[in-house]
C-alpha cells in the first residue's frame, strides 16, 4: 500500500501492474513526487515536468509590511486558502520577530479556511477555524462571509500564488474593509531544462495517455509555453481528443473547461481520489481487446499483449496498431493510416513493415489488396 489516501481516509490499493504500459505526464511541483511513486509503482512510465513554480519572493519585506497592517487592523475575519501559505506566513513572521503578534491577532479573529488542508495548517500553528467554505473554493468562501457576516468588517485574506482578484471585488463590493498577504507566488518561468518543451511534444504526438494538473497555475504554463512552441492549438486537440486531462478539483478544472477540454476530476479535492480516478480510468476506457484468429490483442497504452506476449512498439508502430485495433477487423484504408503516421504512402508502409517485425505474428495484420490493412479477427 502506498501511504496516500483517498477522499475517504483509505489507502489507495496498490497493485503493480494496474498502469503497466501507460504514460502519464506530470505538471506538479509541490507534492510531485507522491504522483510520480504512484504512478511508477504500478507499472506507469512518467514524465514530470513542472508547468509552474511556487516561489517565495525574492524579499520578505513586502509579506512583513502586510503582516504588521493586518496586526494593526485586528481583523474580525481571516480567510485561509493554503496550507503552504499558512505555514510559510508564520514562518516569515517569526523570523521577523511578528509571531506572537500574529497570533495573538489572528486568535481574536474569525477564522475561515478554504479545505481541511488549511484547517491543519490553522490547527498547527495554535489556532482554530469557525467554519470551511461549501465546495473548497475560493469563490465560496467569499460568498460564506457575504452570507454570514454584517458589510463593513474588516476581512484579510491568505492569498494563494496569485491575487484573486474576482473574490477580493466581491468583498469590496459588500462594504468590507480588505487586506491582503502573499506569502508565496507562481512562476511560469522559462523551461530551462527542456522538461515542458518534452511533455508538450509527447502530448502533441499522442505519446502520453494521462497529464495530471493539481493547480490552475499548472494548466495556464502548460499552455503558454505550448503557445511559444507555436503548438498551442494542437495541445488543445490532443487534449480533446486521445489525451486524457486529469484535475484534482473545479478550481483547476476551469482554465481546462475554458478551452473545451473535459478533463477526469475526482469528486473529493484529494491527490489520493485522483491518483484512484486516472488508475480506473485508464484501466477501464483506455484498454482495448480484440480477439483474433491468432489470439487476443491487448492494447495498454503503449504495451500491445499479443497471445500474451508484452510487446513495446515504437511511437509510428503504436499509432498504426492503435488504428487497427480500434477498427476491430475491419479495413483502414492506406490514406487513413498515412494520415495516423502523418506522412505518405512509403513512410506507412515503412512503419507498418516495422509493426508486423515487432509483432513477430505473420498474418495478424492483413494486406486487403487496393484497400488497405485490417487485424485477422
Amino acid at each position: 500500500m502506498t501511504g496516500v489516501q483517498d477522499a475517504a481516509g483509505r489507502a489507495v490499493a496498490f497493485l503493480p501492474d494496474q498502469l503497466s504500459g501507460f504514460r502519464i505526464g506530470v505538471t506538479s511541483d509541490r507534492r510531485s513526487a507522491d504522483l510520480i511513486d504512484a504512478f511508477e509503482r504500478r507499472g506507469a512510465s512518467v514524465i514530470h515536468a513542472p508547468t509552474v513554480h511556487m516561489r517565495h519572493a525574492d524579499d520578505d519585506a513586502p509579506v512583513i509590511a502586510d503582516t504588521e497592517r493586518i496586526i494593526a487592523a485586528a481583523p474580525d475575519v481571516l480567510l485561509v486558502t493554503t496550507s503552504y501559505g499558512m505555514r510559510r506566513w508564520f514562518e516569515v513572521a517569526d523570523a521577523a520577530g511578528l509571531g506572537a503578534a500574529l497570533q495573538r491577532t489572528l486568535a481574536a479573529a474569525t477564522i475561515l479556511v478554504r479545505g481541511p488542508k488549511a484547517r491543519g495548517a490553522v490547527r498547527a500553528a495554535g489556532l482554530d477555524d469557525a467554519g470551511m467554505s461549501d465546495e473548497e473554493t475560493t469563490a465560496s468562501l467569499v460568498e460564506k462571509v457575504i452570507a454570514e457576516h454584517p458589510a463593513g468588517i474588516t476581512v484579510a485574506v491568505q492569498l494563494h500564488g496569485q491575487p484573486d482578484e474576482e473574490q477580493l471585488r466581491r468583498l469590496r463590493a459588500s462594504g468590507d474593509r480588505v487586506l491582503t498577504v502573499a506569502p508565496y507566488s507562481w512562476s511560469t518561468d522559462e523551461d530551462e531544462d527542456g522538461r515542458a518543451a518534452r511533455l508538450i511534444d509527447a502530448v502533441v504526438a499522442r505519446q502520453l495517455d494521462c497529464v495530471t494538473f493539481t493547480s490552475a497555475p499548472a494548466v495556464d504554463g502548460l499552455l503558454l509555453a505550448a503557445h511559444a512552441r507555436g503548438c498551442r492549438t494542437e495541445v488543445v486537440e490532443a487534449f480533446r481528443g486521445d489525451v486524457v486531462a486529469a484535475s484534482v478539483g473545479p478550481v483547476t478544472s476551469a482554465p481546462l473547461l475554458s478551452e473545451g477540454i473535459r478533463p477526469l476530476q475526482p469528486d473529493r479535492f484529494r491527490m489520493g481520489a485522483l491518483i484512484r480516478l486516472v488508475c480506473e480510468h485508464l484501466e477501464a476506457q483506455s484498454t482495448r481487446r480484440v480477439r483474433t484468429r491468432h489470439g487476443e490483442i491487448e492494447l495498454r497504452g503503449s504495451l500491445a499483449l499479443v497471445a500474451g506476449a508484452p510487446v513495446r512498439l515504437t511511437p509510428s508502430s503504436l499509432a498504426l496498431f492503435r488504428a487497427l485495433v480500434a477498427a476491430r477487423g475491419a479495413v483502414v484504408s492506406r490514406r487513413e493510416l498515412s494520415g495516423v503516421v502523418g506522412g505518405d504512402d512509403h513512410t506507412m508502409e515503412v512503419s507498418l513493415s516495422r509493426l508486423r517485425q515487432s509483432l513477430a505474428m505473420p498474418g495478424l495484420v492483413a494486406t486487403v489488396v487496393k484497400r488497405g490493412y485490417r487485424l485477422d479477427v
